[in-house]
């Protein structure tokens, strides 16, 4: 087992890694930006190192900075978290040439699916369904014309090394082909120094779901059930929920079965999710993300998996303490993201946190990295929390929802909490009644 982990991460994730870090018995180094200086991780990890100012770029981004600081603290890995470099080849290969262990994929399994059309040809070679679309990168306005009369619209056009929305513009017509493809490749360019860009068939009412698995160096593979990701905007998500609503017992047995299959012939290592489109009873890949997923905790309290720890784990060469015959679903469970952010306009709202108060009581966690007198800095994400309910049916999960959410106090800050007690009462989502698109469809009569 490792000696000591540096945590090149911030926020909630890097307090998640910490306390996964500590149950393992394994020593703790915290790095942080300037503003950074007084975020719980940083207090409670045994050293801390600044890494730089406060732009990303120059701390959470700055490779050699991070390097650096594992080399002089003498930890003997490195957990990425989420976001920032954690899905990123070129570091993983840098840690892995400084005799570093990088707590995640191999950097070829980070290469393959970084790129959605390599990602989407892999997998589908493997036998998971895809998307009707281009077999590779759209070279012009000309030929994405021909592509979309093929597959018919509307279409949708995405940044080849996106995620998370960006670079993705929809065209319901020819007319908006054009317009909507100098978007998509200026977006991607902008965002990701790559304007290569592919088309897919644009499903009109699908539900967002994704399927976690977990898999050693030995072979073992084992999924954990799927997370039902479809309340989102700008294709951000802000609600999870396990198990979904909307799939049957026997369409995830086959899907996991699918999945699991898939990644054992990949030779995966690692944590990792499939993300699907499922619509009429049919799953579509979209991506694969090699990392730790901000939603991972409705999994743990579900199958009473510590998913981080058996990250960790895996990357120190420890072979799966379970097989999926273990794998038991217990009750449901719904992830609500407390954003600093208006809950009506969704700009951002940083500032203090003048008193703060989290619900508490039997099925209700509260993952975090904020106290009261805490200054949420406008450099970074802006998720301050995620409450997390588990209950035995969904039901009571959307009931305990309501008491926790209304007993949650964050003052002296705009949050995204408002709009999840009207979600929480809305007839739709009490029924289960939503797809992809529904938040943008209903943002306005909420």
């Amino acid at each position: 087992m490792f000696k000591k982990v540096l945590i090149a991460n911030r926020g909630e994730v890097a307090v998640r890694i910490l306390r996964a870090c500590r149950v393992l018995g394994i020593e703790t180094v915290a790095v942080h930006s300037l503003v950074d200086e007084n975020l719980m991780h940083v207090k409670f990890a045994d050293e801390s190192v600044c890494i730089g100012p406060n732009s990303a770029t120059e701390s959470y981004l700055n490779v050699s900075a991070i390097l650096s600081a594992a080399e002089l603290t003498g930890a003997d890995a490195i957990h990425p978290g989420v976001g920032f470099l954690s899905e990123n080849e070129k570091f993983a290969r840098l840690v892995a040439e400084s005799g570093l262990k990088f707590i995640g994929p191999s950097p070829e399994h980070l290469a393959m699916m970084g790129d959605k059309i390599t990602a989407k040809k892999t997998v589908a070679d493997i036998g998971i369904p895809v998307i009707t679309g281009s077999d590779g990168v759209v070279i012009d306005v000309a030929d994405a014309r021909s592509i979309a009369d093929s597959v018919g619209y509307p279409v949708l056009l995405k940044a080849a090394a996106g995620g998370g929305g960006t670079g993705m513009k929809v065209a319901t017509s020819p007319a908006e082909l054009e317009e909507a493809f100098k978007l998509a490749r200026t977006e991607a360019k902008a965002s990701f120094n790559n304007d290569s860009i592919y088309i897919e068939k644009y499903l009109t009412n699908p539900r967002h779901i994704e399927i976690q698995i977990i898999a050693d160096s030995y072979g073992n593979v084992v999924h954990l059930g799927e997370r039902d990701c479809s309340i989102q905007r700008n294709h951000q998500k802000l609600i999870e929920e396990t198990p979904s609503f909307a799939v049957s017992p026997e369409a995830r047995r086959s899907i996991g079965e699918v999945v699991v299959n898939a990644v054992r012939k990949l030779e995966y290592v690692g944590v990792g999710t499939l993300e699907f489109l499922y619509e009429n009873g049919e799953f579509f890949f979209m991506e694969m993300n090699t990392r730790l997923q901000v939603e991972h905790c409705i999994s743990e309290v579900v199958t009473g998996v510590d998913i981080v720890k058996e990250q960790i784990k895996i990357a120190a060469g420890e072979a799966l303490s379970f097989s999926q015959d273990g794998i038991e679903i217990r009750g449901h469970a719904m992830e609500f993201r407390i954003n600093a952010e208006h809950p009506e306009t969704f700009m951002p709202s940083p500032g203090k946190i003048e008193d703060l108060h989290f619900p508490g009581g039997n099925g209700i966690r509260v993952d975090s990295h904020v106290y009261r007198n805490y200054v949420v800095p406008p450099y970074y994400d802006s998720m301050i929390a995620k409450v997390i309910i588990h209950a035995e049916t969904r039901n009571e999960c959307l009931m305990k929802a309501k008491c926790a959410l209304d007993e949650l106090v964050v003052d002296g800050i705009s949050t995204t909490a408002d709009l999840h007690r009207k979600l929480v009462r809305n007839r739709d989502i009490i029924n289960g009644n939503y797809s992809v698109h529904w938040l943008e469809d209903n943002l306005r009569s909420l």
